[in-house]
């Protein structure tokens, strides 16, 4: 049977290249991207495109039932820093467009869902260094306690109606396709663009705030890698701890200052710096080796370097 791929949340930073990923897999048109805004060009110009506000259930069925989608990528959300501000949205939009997707595969339109989670899950009980699978969970903010709650809904549907939905607590995630999206840990993206076009950033954490982050290609990659796998392979049903590499603000100032000698960081914290210290420092993602085979590819040198080359280019292009 063809697959047949809905991205909702195509216009954010992951959608807009893991609808580029699973177009490469599955052919553009059996990848659909969705969006309430129009997506990137590369997006909107290789295959179909609908606006979808999550929030009408009604316009999410009939796209589903228009392209006989069997598979759905679930990316819209409200992340952390935005979330603080708009507390109401937030908590509807996460959790009303997570229960939108779990019913659509209840009553039998789609066959598996893909729903990320994220360490904001964890708070300030939480164990900071190499933190668990299974462990205390107390978030404190409104995107964590959404993602905490998602989790258990996951694990419902599972148990209750087999739902096949798969997860992943994703760290912070770092590209260079799409501009940051309002989440605490955009400042290791910003970073590279203020170095690249004024040598100089101002990070609203402070230089010792150490984060777990991923650079995009691994999380694009774990993504598709996790779908792909065998059902029988897929223990974990709330959500898998996804580690990637632990650093901290003047870290990668110092492995950017290797490549842009002139470049400057200084500090001004803000009220994410409260958000950050509730979060891990590093994670342990031992499940997701074992049970799917994931393995890192990108540590913060390898990372560095490619994303100082293709921003370079990137506005080098944009210049001419």
């Amino acid at each position: 049977m063809q697959e047949k791929i809905l991205i909702i949340g195509s216009s954010g930073q992951i959608g807009t290249e893991l609808v580029t990923a699973l177009r490469k897999i599955y052919c553009e048109n059996n990848v659909i991207a969705s969006d309430i805004k129009p997506s990137s060009y590369e997006v909107m110009n290789s295959g179909p495109f609908e606006k979808l506000d999550i929030m009408d259930e009604q316009l999410l069925n009939f796209i589903v039932k228009k392209y006989k989608v069997t598979q759905v990528y679930l990316l819209a959300a409200l992340l952390s820093a935005t979330a603080e501000k708009n507390i109401e949205l937030g908590w509807a939009l996460n959790m009303r467009s997570h229960s939108h997707v779990l019913d659509l595969a209840r009553h039998g339109l789609i066959k598996k869902i893909f729903w990320p989670s994220s360490i904001a899950v964890f708070g300030p009980t939480t164990p900071k260094i190499n933190t668990p699978q299974y462990t205390v969970m107390e978030p404190n903010t409104v995107y964590g306690i959404s993602k905490q709650a998602g989790e258990r809904w996951n694990e419902y549907y599972w148990n209750n109606f087999n739902v096949d939905v798969r997860s992943i607590r994703f760290p912070g995630l770092i590209g260079w396709k799409s501009n940051p999206g309002g989440g605490t840990t955009d400042y290791a993206v910003e970073i590279f663009h203020e170095a690249i076009t004024k040598n100089k950033y101002n990070c609203f954490l402070n230089p010792s705030t150490m984060l777990p982050m991923m650079y995009m290609k691994d999380a694009i990659r774990a993504t598709i890698e996790l779908m792909e796998s065998e059902t029988k392979k897929i223990k974990i049903r709330s959500s898998y701890n996804l580690g990637g590499i632990s650093f901290s603000p003047k870290e990668i100032g110092e492995e950017i200052k290797k490549h842009i000698p002139k470049f400057n960081i200084s500090y001004n914290e803000d009220f994410r710096q409260k958000i950050a210290d509730s979060w891990p420092a590093s994670i342990n993602d031992e499940h997701a080796q074992k049970d799917w085979g994931w393995n890192l590819e990108y540590d913060l040198k390898k990372m560095t370097e490619d994303m100082i080359k293709n921003l370079t280019i990137k506005y080098q292009r944009q210049s001419i």
